[in-house]
């Protein structure tokens, strides 16, 4: 993973008479800015849809070329704001007005901005920023969001970045404008593990490949020679677990980012189905089945000997932890159709949860502990939320055939792959907790089995 480092802003004096980039210290972590005594909040009964939010294109001090763009950091600027005005309409909660229909701001009206144009324009927050290259070849982005009608500053922060790093600095500034209407914690700085999917349906080949959240930065992980399948994000995001049948035998490998070495967890003749991380990355759960039963396993990270938490006839797949660890939400079909189950981490006091007319499956629990997500069969395939106690139950989506969903980090939105009825073409989609606001993601070939990561840190 590329060095990526955050500087906070200063609170004072305008932009031009401070080397904002460069006087303040740069650390490891992301921090995030919330400013005290800030009189604005999202408390009336307006939708946050009917917020006018102006996103301008980001200035620059000086037009000079960067690796991040041949036309220079001014065409940079433009290219920030576009990529912060998509981030917050495709969420659902916004409708932007973006850098396209907007005025530029100068470089000084970054920090002073010119009232009477946005108030002029309808404009109730304003999403100000700059890009200015360094003398190291680095980049430093600032992002500033602004209450129009009480011409007031409300959050601000900035990164340094390498040039390929460019959008990740605009996804945390549509993170800080983001966090700081919605009250929700961020998401948009994170990326997307999934099977890409190419060839015939009698002989697919399916590779591992990331992008991010957006679908920007895609890149293929595996060559295809063998078949990838369900990936996740380790808690620290530096390693992909994966699936892969070699010679029609099933090994599980953890693949790590940095470095690209694979490390085999385990191996076996016997079926073997959707690895899955524990929160603290030192487990990972496994369904296999043996002479005609599949059941759960748990094994170390680092291979050994695994551990068998369920044993009961039928078929009991999946696995997904509780964000505290203490929980397993599954699937198995012990009582006649799949249905939900849940379970001690150790195995113990095993209960089924849904009650529910259809079948369940591939369920996943929200990084929130609120809510369990999971495809509801009956008839077509739907993406639908429960509570932890089987309650609550909601559908999200109602297509032919949506499945395996995963949560993003801030447990408010949801992918799924879908699956067209005509073509059978696969693809991702994500839709947010409201069901109204549904997605396609873009991807240069069919697309099955997205993994949400955790933010970036």
């Amino acid at each position: 993973m590329r060095y990526f480092s955050v500087a906070l802003l200063l609170l004072s004096a305008p932009v031009m008479a401070q080397d904002l980039g460069e006087r303040v210290p740069e650390v490891a972590q992301v921090e995030t800015v919330e400013e005290e005594g800030l009189s604005f909040t999202v408390t009336d009964d307006r939708d946050w849809e009917d917020l006018g939010i102006a996103i301008a294109s980001f200035a620059t001090d000086r037009d000079v070329p960067t690796p991040a763009s041949s036309d220079g950091t001014g065409a940079l600027g433009r290219e920030l704001a576009r990529v912060v005005f998509n981030d917050l309409r495709n969420n659902g909660l916004f409708k932007p007005t973006g850098p396209d229909d907007l005025p530029r701001p100068t470089y000084a009206q970054i920090t002073a901005p010119a009232w009477a144009v946005w108030g002029n324009r309808s404009a109730e927050m304003l999403v100000h920023g700059y890009v200015r290259a360094r003398p190291d070849g680095r980049l430093t982005v600032g992002c500033y969001l602004y209450d129009v009608s009480l011409q007031d500053e409300l959050a601000r922060a900035g990164w340094v970045v390498p040039p390929s790093d460019w959008r990740r600095a605009a996804h945390k500034c549509a993170d800080l404008v983001y966090s700081r209407l919605s009250g929700e914690q961020p998401f948009l700085d994170s990326r997307i593990a999934y099977i890409a999917e190419t060839g015939p349906k009698d002989n697919r080949v399916k590779r591992l490949a990331i992008m991010d959240s957006d679908g920007a930065n895609h890149r293929f992980i595996t060559t295809g020679r063998s078949t990838a399948l369900t990936p996740r994000y380790s808690p620290d995001y530096r390693k992909l677990l994966y699936l892969s049948y070699t010679d029609g035998n099933p090994r599980i490998y953890v693949y790590d980012i940095g470095t690209g070495r694979q490390t085999l967890i385990t191996e076996s003749t016997n079926p073997t189905f959707a690895p899955r991380w524990s929160p603290d990355g030192k487990w990972v759960l496994y369904s296999m089945a043996v002479s005609g039963n599949t059941d759960i396993y748990r094994i170390s990270a680092n291979g050994g000997p695994s551990v068998r938490l369920t044993n009961t006839p039928g078929i009991d797949i999946g696995g997904s932890y509780s964000p505290d660890g203490s929980k397993i939400v599954f699937e198995s079909d012990r009582s006649g159709s799949q249905q939900i189950y849940v379970m001690d981490a150790t195995g113990d006091n095993q209960k089924r949860l849904s009650f529910f007319g259809g079948r369940a499956a591939t369920p996943e629990w929200s990084p929130r502990g609120d809510q369990i997500a999971f495809t509801h069969i009956g008839g077509n395939f739907r993406i639908a939320v429960v509570s932890p106690s089987g309650g609550s139950l909601r559908y999200l989506t109602d297509s032919w055939q949506d499945e395996a969903p995963t949560w993003a980090p801030n447990g408010r939105i949801i992918q799924f792959f879908r699956t067209a009825r005509n073509s059978g073409e696969a693809s991702i989609w994500q839709v947010d907790l409201t069901g109204r606001n549904e997605r396609k993601l873009p991807t240069p070939v069919d697309a099955s089995d997205p993994a949400w990561g955790p933010i970036l840190p």
